[in-house]
């Protein structure tokens, strides 16, 4: 039987990729792994997921969250990183 585990881990993003998909949506973690899948499969997928990764580290500086802020900073980097094509042409 699968389980939540074996959901996150069928993607191809991070836990922490995940986490800030389902915070800047406001959804489950499972949610957002189906719906971080499917962005990273479509045209210009992978610039929306960097913008909300974006958007949350935006938000946690708002807040004077800056834990979480680096946190998000090193899921970004780790982000670009694994997927370059995120951070071309996204302006």
């Amino acid at each position: 039987m699968i389980n939540a585990n074996d959901i996150l881990d069928m993607t191809c993003l991070t836990r922490e990729e995940i986490a800030a998909i389902a915070e800047h949506e406001h959804i489950s973690d499972i949610e957002a792994a189906e719906m971080g899948d499917y962005m990273m499969h479509i045209h210009h997928g992978p610039q929306v997921v960097q913008t909300m990764i974006c958007d949350d580290i935006r938000e946690a500086l708002h807040k004077g969250d800056i834990a979480h802020a680096r946190a998000l900073y090193k899921t970004l980097a780790d982000f670009i990183a694994d997927h370059p094509d995120a951070a071309r042409g996204n302006a």
